[in-house]
Protein backbone atom coordinates (compact mmCIF):
# COMPACT_ATOMS: atom_id res chain seq x y z
CA UNK A 1 0.00 0.00 0.00
CA UNK A 2 3.08 2.37 0.75
CA UNK A 3 4.60 2.38 -2.81
CA UNK A 4 1.03 2.62 -4.31
CA UNK A 5 0.88 5.57 -2.09
CA UNK A 6 4.05 6.78 -2.77
CA UNK A 7 3.09 6.71 -6.45
CA UNK A 8 0.39 8.84 -6.08
CA UNK A 9 1.89 11.06 -4.13
CA UNK A 10 4.49 11.67 -6.62
CA UNK A 11 2.30 11.93 -10.00
CA UNK A 12 0.02 14.40 -8.10
CA UNK A 13 3.05 16.89 -7.60
CA UNK A 14 4.90 15.89 -10.76
CA UNK A 15 0.99 16.97 -12.38
CA UNK A 16 0.49 20.41 -10.15
CA UNK A 17 3.99 21.42 -10.80
CA UNK A 18 3.72 20.64 -14.62
CA UNK A 19 0.45 22.67 -14.81
CA UNK A 20 2.18 25.54 -12.70
CA UNK A 21 5.01 25.49 -15.75
CA UNK A 22 2.29 25.52 -18.20
CA UNK A 23 0.58 28.48 -16.54
CA UNK A 24 3.54 30.71 -16.47
CA UNK A 25 4.71 29.29 -20.35
CA UNK A 26 1.65 30.59 -21.31
CA UNK A 27 1.59 33.63 -19.37
CA UNK A 28 4.70 34.68 -20.59
CA UNK A 29 5.32 34.00 -23.93
CA UNK A 30 6.13 36.44 -25.26
CA UNK A 31 8.84 37.37 -23.13
CA UNK A 32 10.55 34.21 -23.74
CA UNK A 33 10.14 34.70 -27.63
CA UNK A 34 12.24 38.13 -27.13
CA UNK A 35 14.54 36.20 -25.58
CA UNK A 36 15.40 32.97 -27.87
CA UNK A 37 15.12 35.25 -31.41
CA UNK A 38 17.84 37.10 -32.18
CA UNK A 39 17.52 40.87 -32.31
CA UNK A 40 18.71 43.65 -35.10
CA UNK A 41 20.26 42.60 -38.25
CA UNK A 42 20.97 39.09 -37.43
CA UNK A 43 17.45 38.41 -37.83
CA UNK A 44 17.77 37.72 -40.90
CA UNK A 45 19.68 34.83 -42.03
CA UNK A 46 23.40 35.46 -41.63
CA UNK A 47 23.99 34.41 -46.35
CA UNK A 48 21.96 37.62 -46.50
CA UNK A 49 23.01 40.08 -44.35
CA UNK A 50 25.27 42.64 -45.81
CA UNK A 51 27.14 44.67 -43.57
CA UNK A 52 27.56 48.33 -44.17
CA UNK A 53 30.93 50.04 -45.39
CA UNK A 54 31.23 51.71 -41.79
CA UNK A 55 30.61 48.41 -39.92
CA UNK A 56 33.55 46.82 -42.68
CA UNK A 57 35.61 49.32 -42.01
CA UNK A 58 35.33 49.71 -37.85
CA UNK A 59 35.90 45.52 -37.94
CA UNK A 60 39.18 46.26 -40.21
CA UNK A 61 40.68 48.40 -37.83
CA UNK A 62 39.71 46.80 -34.93
CA UNK A 63 41.61 43.54 -36.59
CA UNK A 64 44.54 45.54 -37.23
CA UNK A 65 45.06 46.65 -33.57
CA UNK A 66 44.49 43.45 -32.28
CA UNK A 67 47.12 42.41 -34.86
CA UNK A 68 49.33 45.13 -33.71
CA UNK A 69 48.71 44.07 -29.77
CA UNK A 70 49.86 40.43 -30.86
CA UNK A 71 52.71 41.54 -32.58
CA UNK A 72 54.49 43.41 -29.95
CA UNK A 73 53.92 40.89 -27.24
Amino acid sequence: MALNKDFLMGFLSGTVAGAVGYRLYEQNGGQLQRLIQPQGAFNQTMSSYQPSLEELVAQKERLEDMIAEKQVK
